[in-house]
């Protein structure tokens, strides 16, 4: 007889930054199917509160802030009180602004880099000590950090940033058996777009210049992204320490 396929997730803990939308959403709904209790964050508390509804009651779901380090360390003690323990640790929240680089302002470099590098290295940290032996860690990079973006300077140096982060923490944390990896999504049908700062008529043509430069002629789906992510929280991935999985429909081939 053929075994019965298990929940490849069933009996763990999962926190998903940026959870309550896009891709930390879409990944959210998968981990949930295959069994693993969940905590998401995010910042704009409407879209938890549906993120929550849309998930079930005993999602922990936690507004937080990433690029704040007081607001990271309350998340952790607020996870310590009500799980105990993370097994999946999915760094997935980050903000994107389109501005040439000849108008970046101090402020701007400073939010983009507190979110999406600063925020994503001290939430590991301070996870640390949540992380159960042979726990797995995920890190949303971006085909940014290989090709950028002439209007994405400072976003494609804060995912290049990461993708270096996980190279240096694959061997570091490997003693616990912690595993960190990231995903490389190319350009996503996520909110995103819609809060990347330019007028709406430019960012539609940006979307459709995009999904031309793929050889699939589209953008990706977040379902696609959480797949991948999926492959990686689960043991399916074993024996994968600071790889970068690319999803971007061979954007970065071409």
């Amino acid at each position: 007889m053929n075994a019965i396929p298990t929940a490849r997730l069933h009996g763990k803990t999962a926190l998903i930054t940026g959870g309550s939308s896009g891709i930390g959403l879409a990944t959210a709904r998968l981990f949930r199917a295959e069994g693993a209790r969940l905590a998401i964050t995010g910042r704009d508390p409407d879209s938890l509160a549906r993120a929550q509804a849309e998930l079930g009651a005993d999602t922990l779901a936690i507004r937080s802030n990433t690029g704040r380090l007081d607001e990271i360390a309350a998340l952790m003690a607020q996870l310590r009180a009500d799980c105990g323990r993370l097994d999946v640790l999915f760094v997935n929240a980050g903000i994107a602004k389109a501005t040439p680089f000849d108008r970046v302002t101090e402020d701007q470099f400073d939010e983009i880099m507190a979110t999406n590098f600063k925020g994503a290295f001290f939430t590991i940290q301070q996870a640390l000590p949540l992380l159960a032996d042979k726990a797995s860690v995920i890190v949303t990079t971006s085909i940014a950090n290989r090709k950028g973006s002439p209007d994405y300077s400072v976003y494609a140096a804060s995912k290049a940033a990461l993708h270096s982060l996980v190279q240096s923490l694959g061997p570091a944390l490997s003693g616990r058996g912690i595993r960190v990896n990231a995903i490389s999504p190319g350009p996503v049908a996520t909110p995103m777009f819609g809060r990347a700062g330019l007028p709406t008529e430019l960012m539609q043509a940006r979307k459709r210049a995009l999904a031309e430069k793929s050889p699939l002629k589209r953008l990706a789906a977040p379902e696609e992204i959480a797949r991948a992510a999926l492959f990686l929280a689960s043991d399916d991935s074993s024996y994968m320490v600071g790889a970068e999985i690319v999803v971007d429909g061979a954007i970065s081939l071409v």
